[in-house]
């Protein structure tokens, strides 16, 4: 059976922190910032984290399930 490729949108979109949590980026900050608030923007900058119901889907994108 061939190698399992893993989807380039959720390579390029998650990263996999040590304890195995997965990190994401915030969206609505990539246009339209005039209308937006310094704060909002401030907050948009900072990572997150995935929620846990969604990890599953995430882990089974990059082939790590």
């Amino acid at each position: 059976m061939p190698k399992m490729k893993t989807k380039s949108s959720a390579k390029k979109r998650f990263k996999l922190t040590g304890s195995g949590k997965i990190k994401r980026k915030h969206a609505f900050k990539s246009h339209i910032l005039t209308k937006k608030s310094k704060k909002r923007k401030l907050r948009l900058t900072h990572d997150g984290l995935v929620h846990k119901s969604d990890e599953s889907n995430i882990l089974q994108q990059l082939t790590l399930k």
